[in-house]
């Protein structure tokens, strides 16, 4: 049998653990499923395989580096170090909402919303954490960070549906916006419909689950609960909060990014700004693809035009000595016939 890289066997537990050992072999059977996806996006022509492999890396290399700083984190105990971690998770979470989820962006977009999730997730999680939960003191590192990124994964998507609703809305459907500003409305009663669906659909998902959790799907946090020893019902007691704190926390990243993005796209003169609405890709990303733009046409250089180049080169010298070879022979002096 393989031995890890600890010495220990694949499935083999420590001293002291409480359930089966994972090693890196155990991560690589798990990634076979997708390769099984990968290679059904191929066969099936869905062209969401790449997708689905840098998805599947990135979880990878995220993950590992995660678990070697929340590793150092929890053993310091330091609150110092929560903190840090999570301004860290805050300032990523809201990278990803701006640049990966949405799909245009509005003016001062990415200082808006990270503090539209630090005004959610922040007191949320110290309020759930400290009286909901009972935990003493509520910055305890093993609780509180895994639930401040449980609420901040959740936000993300909250925010990337609201935000993505309320630009279709106003690039698609301005006049309606217009419309109601004509008529007298201030922008507050004009964008009313539009935020109103937004919230709805943002929230959505976190009702649908909500509705479902205990009856069809075991959430992954219950089954964490269980499997580190706690009973199941206390499991399910922690799991009823982390929701409650879920949907709590959702709502008000929603509501705080939806005031700055309706604010921004209609400001006080009651006009409407489709020019502050932006559907170009993030700075970093356009700049990243003419830089590999850049080596591929410098690769295209060397590679193609170089053997080109040293092709017409050599038929340039065979028919310079061609040339040569005919004028040697015209000049040669034919000798007389006797």
């Amino acid at each position: 049998m393989a031995s890890s890289f600890n010495g220990t066997a694949p499935g083999t537990p420590p001293s002291g653990g409480s359930g089966p050992y994972l090693t890196w072999v155990n991560v690589g059977i798990g990634f076979l499923f997708i390769v099984f996806d990968a290679v059904l996006s191929a066969v099936l022509g869905l062209g969401i395989g790449k997708a689905l492999v840098i998805s599947a890396l990135r979880c990878v290399i995220q993950l590992s580096a995660m678990g070697l700083v929340l590793g150092r984190v929890f053993a310091s105990h330091n609150p110092w170090a929560v903190a840090g971690v999570a301004l860290l998770l805050t300032v990523l979470g809201a990278i990803e909402a701006v640049f990966n989820k949405a799909k245009k962006r509005f003016t001062n977009m990415f200082p808006c919303i990270l503090l539209s999730m630090m005004c959610g997730t922040v007191p949320i999680s110290i309020l759930g954490s400290e009286y909901a939960m009972a935990q003493r003191p509520f910055w305890q590192p093993d609780q509180y960070i895994p639930i401040l990124g449980m609420l901040l994964g959740n936000a993300i998507s909250a925010i990337g549906v609201a935000i993505n609703t309320i630009n279709k809305e106003f690039s698609d459907n301005r006049d309606k916006v217009e419309t109601y500003l004509a008529m007298g409305a201030s922008r507050f009663e004009a964008v009313k419909p539009i935020a109103t669906e937004a919230l709805t659909l943002a929230l959505l998902p976190t009702i649908n689950q909500m509705s479902i959790i205990g009856l069809i799907s075991i959430p992954g946090m219950m089954t964490g609960a269980i499997v580190g020893g706690k009973s199941v019902e206390q499991a399910a007691r922690l799991q009823m909060i982390i929701m409650f704190m879920i949907s709590a926390s959702s709502a008000l990243c929603v509501l705080a990014a939806e005031y700055f993005a309706l604010t921004t796209l209609v400001d006080g003169k009651q006009r409407v700004r489709s020019d502050r609405l932006d559907s170009r890709k993030p700075a970093l990303y356009r700049a990243k693809d003419r830089a590999v733009a850049a080596i591929e046409k410098s690769l295209y250089r060397i590679f193609c035009l170089g053997k080109r180049e040293s092709g017409t080169e050599e038929e340039r010298q065979g028919l310079l000595s061609g040339q040569q070879g005919g004028t040697s022979r015209t000049n040669t002096p034919v000798p007389p016939h006797h």
